[in-house]
């Protein structure tokens, strides 16, 4: 508990522990909040999903006995959750935690949701429904690769900062630039709004050594096997949900779920997902670093 020794722990102070996927965040957030008299607040693109608890390591009943555990499993996997809906939640129960004269103990690897969080977010406003839908089905009419392509021909700038393959980043850029008229990029530009702007943070990142993660990473997908992961896929893929969700891109899932089509054998399955965890916490572990 060496991290927070030197900590001056105020009435509105907000833990906040960062690190990439199988670090060890959960088990040290649940001894903070049973030490502190804390609450944990989910902070994990992946966890806010229902139905897939063992694939994206929610953590345990027991876990959730020995302290609260709030925003976990909070959307159904058919819904899409964004950082904004998630910092409108977040801000609400930090301030209920402060209420009720606890430790708000914020934990995940979503670094974007925790930036946000400290620093504060772009003043965008809130896209109108009639263009969300529009943007929806431009998205189903032309698919991903021909919204990118539309994307660029009226927003070139905002284009650029997006990967042609992201989903959730190309729907928002032409929400935004439908909506607004403006680019994502001259919105990006603009000062952030602090949305906690009177709370205390105090930053704690576990960067574990990149082999040592590596081997948890495996151990870790191992047990998820042992635990019923792939019963919890097949589950999922009997929803018949659209593949673009993001539940239904939880590492893990389009692995398993090409196993149980009869797509590839169950070892290759669990290789290339393990494979995939190692990837996704190498690209965390360095992100981390430089913040």
């Amino acid at each position: 508990m060496s991290a927070l020794e030197n900590v001056n722990i105020t009435e509105k102070t907000v833990v906040v522990i960062g690190g990439p996927t199988a670090s060890g965040k959960s088990g040290l957030a649940l001894d903070v909040a049973k030490k502190y008299n804390g609450v944990v607040i989910n902070a994990d693109a992946m966890q806010v999903y229902q139905s897939i608890p063992i694939i994206t390591a929610v953590p345990s009943l027991d876990d959730k006995k020995q302290a609260p555990h709030l925003l976990y499993e909070i959307y159904p996997p058919s819904q899409r959750g964004n950082v904004a809906d998630w910092l409108s939640k977040a801000t609400s129960v930090v301030r209920d935690v402060w209420a009720e004269k606890k430790l708000p103990i914020v934990v995940g690897g979503t670094g974007f949701y925790i930036e946000s969080l400290i620093k504060g977010v772009s003043p965008i406003p809130e896209t109108k429904s009639e263009v969300k839908q529009q943007v929806a089905d431009i998205i189903c009419q032309k698919g991903i690769a021909g919204a990118y392509d539309y994307l660029q021909q009226i927003d070139a700038p905002g284009a650029q900062m997006i990967k042609p393959q992201d989903t959730t980043r190309i729907r928002r850029a032409l929400e935004i630039k439908l909506d607004t008229g403006q680019s994502i990029e001259e919105w990006f530009r603009k000062p952030l709004i602090k949305i906690l702007p009177e709370a205390d943070f105090a930053m704690i990142k576990l960067l574990p050594a990149l082999s040592e993660l590596e081997e948890k990473c495996s151990r870790r997908f191992d047990m998820m096997m042992e635990q019923g992961a792939l019963a919890e896929v097949e589950n999922l893929l009997n929803m018949h949900l659209d593949e673009n969700l993001p539940a239904m891109k939880a590492i893990g899932v389009p692995e398993l779920g090409d196993y149980i089509k009869g797509k590839t054998d169950l070892n290759q399955a669990v290789a290339l997902a393990k494979l995939h965890t190692r990837q996704y916490a190498k690209r965390q572990l360095t992100w981390f670093r430089n913040r």
